[in-house]
């Protein structure tokens, strides 16, 4: 677990120092890149750390403790996991390093039909395989624990831990399949043309259902430790798993709205898309119900009183308070920028702005990672048998992360509402109609800089932690306020996971066999190096 914990952070730090650069060198603050390919090259870079190696390693971390933590019995398959976490490292390492010499600079969406080194593409088969094991790791534990305790409900923690791993398994086939497919044949020199079109929805299935995978391990901190940790209890159980159950079967067949400027998908799924992707909100409107009530309950234990005063008796010294709050408000102001998104008609207004990466950021980078914070400093205690963290530097991380991310994204949403384009190398603002954005993209960067400040205060805080200093106490959850019977449908999976592939199937098969009896959409293959 440790080693999942220090591969994921030492990475995540060294992507937002890439982050930073790729901000200053869009400002007026540096002079323009020499190169362009160098910001491509770091864009690349910085995206699939963020978006495949930290919040896998996370996941599987955390999914192992909370196997063990959870079901209260050692983790089963040892060895597995252990192959597991190489096969990560391994495609990591092997995907990096094409990405290093110039020769991915695809970003980690892979956008053919441009091509990069085939060991780009083979490093992400890696990552992905070794998450396979995780999940089915997962499964193989929940099925011998199961039999060993017949009528047994399985804890709360460890069904969002297997909501988020079997979310995973299927969101992944996409690009997986995407790959498989279509980019290595080409990338193997055995096609010198790919289907643009079929890549690109075959992706879009893992394009967005992905994000709810990353935020599986925030929302199981959200009602597994906040509660518990600022001295509360948990307002629902069963609606922590109504919330889990309904991200499985609304977060996969929504990824065509990523697709509403392509003209290869029907207007007709585009809307199907959109109005599940409206769907998805309803676990996050439950979650912060959920919470909140879950909050006030450990205000009211402390004290507080009236309809709002209660407010001033949270514990606000305590860093999860923190966390939670800043987590909700980036996940507010994020999920509102959300609904422009998703629309049909309105994200005419901001597709491929500087709006989509504030939005992205805001939920991600902002609300999802904030609580990546949460779940070190919660283990590490159990984890190294050390005293609890410095709480005084807990703060002072968290807050600079909260300003650095709003003081990043907000001018962003703004420069993408004046039609700023995303992923561009430089911007000549002595152009008057670029000019008034240059004073937004320096307070962006400057926002960037604290969060390059706040990561590195992280790992100080988690590396400077003495091991065997203490005797950890017994790791606990959330207590639910009622304890009750739990419905029998929201203790098992097979209804929500038949669910989630009967929306996708239809969500999704007849664009694929469509573009699949379309050649059309076969376009001659640009290998990166080639464009320049």
């Amino acid at each position: 677990m440790l080693f999942h914990f220090w591969v994921a952070f030492i990475a995540f730090a060294a992507a937002l120092v890439l982050g930073e650069w790729q901000m200053a060198v869009r400002s007026p603050l540096l002079p323009r890149v020499s190169n362009p390919e160098l910001y491509y090259r770091s864009v690349t870079a910085h995206g699939t750390v963020m978006g495949y190696v930290l919040p896998t390693l996370v996941a599987m971390g955390f999914g192992y403790a909370l196997t063990e933590l959870a079901l209260k019995r050692p983790l089963l398959g040892l060895r597995w996991a252990w192959a597991s976490f190489w096969l990560v490292v391994v495609g990591t390492v092997v995907a990096a390093t094409p990405i290093a010499l110039g020769r991915a600079s695809v970003l980690f969406t892979f956008y053919p039909p441009l091509l990069a080194s085939v060991f780009y593409y083979l490093g992400v088969v890696l990552v992905v395989v070794g998450s396979w094991v995780w999940v089915g790791l997962t499964s193989w534990n929940i099925h011998r624990w199961r039999r060993d305790n017949p009528g047994a409900v399985l804890p709360l923690a460890m069904f969002g831990n297997a909501t988020g791993a079997y979310l995973w398994a299927w969101t992944s086939l996409g690009a997986a399949s995407e790959i498989l497919l279509l980019i290595l044949p080409a990338a193997f020199g055995w096609k010198d043309t790919i289907d643009a079109g079929l890549a690109r929805v075959l992706f879009s299935w893992t394009l967005h259902a992905i994000v709810y995978f990353w935020l599986m391990p925030a929302y199981i901190a959200f009602y597994t430790i906040i509660p518990r940790a600022i001295g509360g209890r948990l307002y629902s159980d069963t609606m922590g798993r109504v919330a889990f159950v309904l991200f499985l079967v609304f977060s996969m067949p929504i990824g065509i709205h990523h697709l509403f400027a392509d003209p290869q998908v029907g207007s007709g799924f585009k809307f199907v898309h959109a109005v599940f992707t409206a769907m998805v909100s309803v676990p996050t409107l439950l979650t912060v119900f959920t919470i909140c009530a879950s909050v006030e309950i450990a205000a009211r234990l402390r004290g507080g009183k009236g309809a709002f005063g209660w407010v001033k008796a949270l514990p606000w010294d305590n860093p999860y308070m923190l966390a939670v709050a800043f987590s909700f408000v980036m996940l507010g102001l994020g999920g509102a920028g959300g609904i422009i998104n998703m629309s049909y008609q309105m994200n005419e207004t901001i597709h491929n702005t500087q709006w989509v990466t504030g939005h992205f950021h805001l939920i991600f980078a902002g609300a999802i990672v904030i609580m990546y914070f949460v779940i070190a400093y919660d283990l590490w205690p159990q984890l190294l048998d050390c005293a609890p963290l410095n709480a005084r530097l807990m703060r002072w991380q968290l807050w600079l992360w909260f300003v650095g991310m709003m003081v990043t994204t907000l001018p962003w949403h703004l420069v993408g509402l004046l039609g700023a384009p995303r992923r561009m190398a430089y911007f000549d603002y002595s152009h008057p109609a670029l000019h008034p954005q240059a004073l937004t993209v320096v307070i962006s960067s400057i926002g960037g800089l604290l969060l390059v400040v706040s990561g590195f205060l992280f790992l100080w805080i988690l590396a400077t932690a003495r091991r065997g200093s203490v005797r950890a106490a017994p790791y606990t959850f959330s207590t639910p306020v009622h304890a009750g019977a739990v419905p029998k449908a929201l203790d098992s999976f097979a209804l929500w996971v038949g669910l989630m592939v009967a929306l996708t199937v239809v969500n999704y098969a007849v664009p694929i066999v469509q573009l699949s009896l379309i050649p059309e959409t076969s376009v001659p293959v640009v290998p990166v190096g080639a464009q320049r």
